[in-house]
C-alpha cells in the first residue's frame, strides 16, 4: 500500500492525553461524596492540571461523571468545555446514559465511538448495565470493538472503558468489575495494533501488564478506595489525574499526578 504525504505525516505524530475519571458530580454544587465535595474537588484538580491540559491533544473522561444525578452534567459540560480540547467520554455505572448523551451532544464532547488522531485510534466503549454496579460489554459493544480494531489501518489502538476487566485483588471491588473481561481480552488478543487499555471505576492507581498489554487505572477527582482491601474501605489519598503520551512507534508513557495539599 502506498501512503501519501499527508497520511504519512499524520502517522508520525504522537498524541498527548490527560485522563480524569469518576468526578461523581451532583446538581447541587456543594454536595459531597464520602466527605469530599465533588465539584470543588474537580475544579481544584482541573486547575492543578492546567499545564498538562494546555499541551494535550485531547481529554479522556472515563465514567461516573455524575453520582446518579443527571443535573450534574451541567457542571461537567461547563467545566470541560472551557478546557479548549476534545473531550472523549465513556459512561460509568452512576451515569444516566441517555441524559449523558443529550447533555454532551456536539463538540468538544464525544461519547463512544472512535477518535483518530496522529498515529492512534482511541476506542471508547460503554461497559454499563442499567441499574447495576458491575459492567458487561454486550454483543453490540464487542462487535463495535472488533470492527474498530480491524479497521484502524496503520494506527495503533488505545481502548477505554469504565469497568476494570481483570481482578485487582480486592474482594468487594472485583465483584463489581467487568463480568465478561475474558471475552474483552480475547477480542484484544486478535489484534496486534492494541497497545493499551485505560479505565476508571476503581478509584485507585494501577498499572499492570496482562499478556504483555498495559492495563492502566486512574484515581478519582474526588475520593479514593483503599487498594487490596477485602471489604469496602476509603483511602486517604487526594484527587488525581493522569497524563499519557502515545508515541508514533506504539509506545505509551504515562504519569500519575496527585493534587498536592488538597483539603476538602
Amino acid at each position: 500500500m502506498t501512503v501519501g504525504p499527508k497520511r504519512l505525516k499524520d502517522l508520525t505524530k504522537s498524541l498527548r492525553l490527560v485522563q480524569f475519571t469518576d468526578p461523581h458530580l451532583f446538581g447541587e454544587e456543594t454536595r459531597a461524596l464520602r466527605g469530599v465535595p465533588t465539584l470543588p474537588a474537580l475544579r481544584a484538580t482541573l486547575a492543578a492540571a492546567r499545564p498538562d491540559i494546555e499541551t494535550a491533544d485531547a481529554i479522556l473522561a472515563t465514567g461516573d461523571l455524575v453520582q446518579d444525578d443527571p443535573a450534574g452534567y451541567v457542571h461537567f459540560r461547563r467545566e470541560f468545555a472551557a478546557l479548549g480540547r476534545p473531550v472523549l467520554c465513556v459512561p460509568g455505572n452512576h451515569d444516566d446514559v441517555p441524559a449523558m448523551r443529550s447533555a454532551l451532544a456536539g463538540p468538544p464532547f464525544q461519547l463512544g465511538g472512535v477518535h483518530d488522531a496522529g498515529a492512534w485510534r482511541i476506542v471508547l466503549l460503554d461497559s454499563t448495565i442499567p441499574g447495576e454496579t458491575h459492567g458487561r460489554l454486550d454483543a453490540a459493544q464487542l462487535a463495535a470493538l472488533e470492527s474498530a480494531l480491524a479497521t484502524a489501518g496503520e494506527r495503533y489502538a488505545l481502548v477505554c472503558l469504565h469497568h476494570h476487566p481483570v481482578p485487582l485483588e480486592s474482594r468487594w471491588l472485583d465483584q463489581v468489575g467487568l463480568a465478561n473481561g475474558g471475552e474483552f481480552l480475547a477480542v484484544l488478543g486478535r489484534h496486534r495494533n492494541v497497545r493499551g487499555v485505560v479505565f476508571g471505576h476503581v478509584h485507585q492507581a494501577r498499572e499492570m501488564l496482562v499478556d504483555g498489554l498495559p492495563l492502566i487505572a486512574t484515581p478519582s477527582t474526588c475520593s479514593q478506595f483503599k487498594p487490596l482491601s477485602d471489604d469496602f474501605a476509603i483511602d486517604v489519598r487526594p484527587p488525581a489525574w493522569r497524563t499519557l503520551t502515545l508515541h508514533a512507534d506504539g509506545r505509551i508513557d504515562t504519569e500519575l499526578k496527585w493534587l498536592q495539599g488538597y483539603t476538602p
